[in-house]
């Protein structure tokens, strides 16, 4: 009993350490967020609109809808480490929901270690892994990514591209979310954020230099912006959430060393009992002889 009540001593020492870290990590990782969210928000606001304009399917490929959608990429972002409580199985318990018998075949970008091994373990095809991601990732460490989906999409091999990553909203709530790429949807979708004009028509923009050249510059970038913001968001909310999972691991284990050692102190305490109980009956014996 006293090697076990060492042991789980010895576990919540770690596990208060690693909430420590999780801590320090995560208020990184909301500064992060915070300092691009505005950006990010604009920029979606501005794809949007374009998206709105007349003629959106002459303006640039990434923003014509296909007539007919044959196959669907999904990127799916998860962490690269566990012991973050249900982190990792919510998203891709999230996306076997949503595409488990989807209409069109899938395949999946996998970012973060977690969910490739969980999507691989159960057969999904995955066409691309991004793992191993910095602990502050830049734009230029994600980037990749978006230029992956744009790619796809303007070579043929999918029709649309969905993204599948956490959102962090506070410290004790983090949602799984899905939102489309491309082509850019304007009618709605699950936590997307459309700009909100005033009454009235939208007005059209004038683009200078030229309409083609700005597109093809922003669209691209700004696409690529969502995953490095989907990236971000789910970083805060995976060290978030192992914050959180170590806390209750740490009182876990101080309840159990509690009770271990009540249960010690009962057994040394009926131990010195009998011991008290054989001396005093062995000292009667005695004074009988």
């Amino acid at each position: 009993m006293r090697l076990r009540i060492r042991s789980v001593k010895n576990i919540s020492q770690v596990t208060r350490a690693l909430e420590a870290v999780s801590a320090s990590k995560v208020r990184k990782a909301i500064q992060a967020v915070t300092a691009t969210r505005a950006y990010a928000g604009k920029a979606w606001q501005v794809l949007t609109h374009v998206a709105k304009q007349p003629g959106r399917e002459n303006l640039h490929p990434l923003l014509t809808k296909r007539a007919e959608i044959k196959n669907t990429l999904v990127v799916v972002v998860t962490g690269d480490r566990g012991l973050a409580g249900a982190y990792n199985t919510n998203v891709i318990r999230f996306m076997t929901r949503k595409f488990e018998h989807y209409e069109h075949p899938v395949r999946f970008i996998a970012v973060g270690r977690k969910g490739r091994d969980l999507m691989i373990r159960r057969r999904r095809e995955v066409v691309a892994d991004f793992s191993n991601l910095p602990a502050a990732p830049s734009f230029a460490d994600v980037s990749a990514i978006g230029r992956m989906v744009v790619d796809e999409f303007l070579q043929g091999r999918t029709d649309e591209v969905i993204l599948v990553y956490t959102d962090f909203i506070t410290m004790a709530r983090q949602e799984t979310v899905i939102k489309r790429l491309l082509p850019l949807e304007v009618d709605g979708g699950e936590r997307v954020e459309e700009y909100q004009a005033r009454s009235g028509p939208a007005a059209a923009y004038i683009y200078e230099p030229g309409e083609r050249e700005i597109l093809d510059e922003i669209i691209p970038r700004f696409t690529g912006l969502q995953v490095y913001q989907a990236v971000l968001e789910s970083q805060a909310s995976e060290h978030a959430a192992r914050m959180i999972a170590m806390r209750n691991a740490t009182d876990s284990a101080l309840e159990l060393v509690e009770q271990l050692q009540l249960d010690y102190n009962k057994v040394r305490q009926q131990t010195i009992t009998n011991d008290i109980l054989d001396i005093v009956g062995g000292a009667n014996a005695l004074s009988q002889l």
